[in-house]
Order: C-alpha cells, then sequence, then structure tokens
C-alpha cells in the first residue's frame, strides 16, 4: 500500500520517516519530496509498505502523531492523474 503523509517537519529525513513506518512492518519506500531549484522539503512525502495490514496498523497509529512539533497526516495515496499534453505557458 502507497501512502500519502503530510505536515512533515522541514527537517524530517527519509531515514526518519522509514524509522517511523518500520515499526509497524516491512517498508519498501520512503519518500521525502524536496523543491526543484531549493533542494528544501516540500513538507510531505510517501511511504511505501507491502502488507496492507501492516500499512493499516501504520496509518492509525502515526496519523495525527507529533513529530518535531508537528501532527502529521497519513492517508492512502492517490493515483497520479495522467498530465495533459496541452501545456499552458
Amino acid at each position: 500500500m502507497n501512502m500519502y503523509v503530510s505536515n512533515l517537519s522541514f527537517h524530517t529525513a527519509e531515514d526518519e520517516l522509514r524509522k517511523l513506518f518500520e515499526q509497524y512492518g516491512v517498508v519498501n519506500s520512503a519518500k521525502v519530496i524536496s523543491d526543484r531549484e531549493s533542494g528544501q522539503s516540500r513538507g510531505f512525502g510517501f511511504v511505501e509498505m507491502p502488507s496492507d495490514e501492516e500499512a493499516g496498523n501504520a496509518m492509525k497509529n502515526l496519523h495525527n502523531k507529533e513529530i518535531e512539533g508537528r501532527a502529521m497526516s497519513v492517508t492512502v495515496a492517490r493515483e497520479k492523474s495522467p498530465r495533459s499534453d496541452n501545456k499552458r505557458w
């Protein structure tokens, strides 16, 4: 299951995010999204866990958990919508 994690501290690193979720099971990947230009965290990321049961338990226990002074939100990630070829400049 792929989960969307938001309201992260701008100081939360990918390894910290992975360790938080590994308390509840196997983590395939943990990614903190950063700004392309500055490299600064954008305050959200994605965590993928192979077991839906473990992911559900992680969501239940980590949703609204305060990390570095911020209550993070954990939800099921939605599929990325396809981009349109109609670029507007």
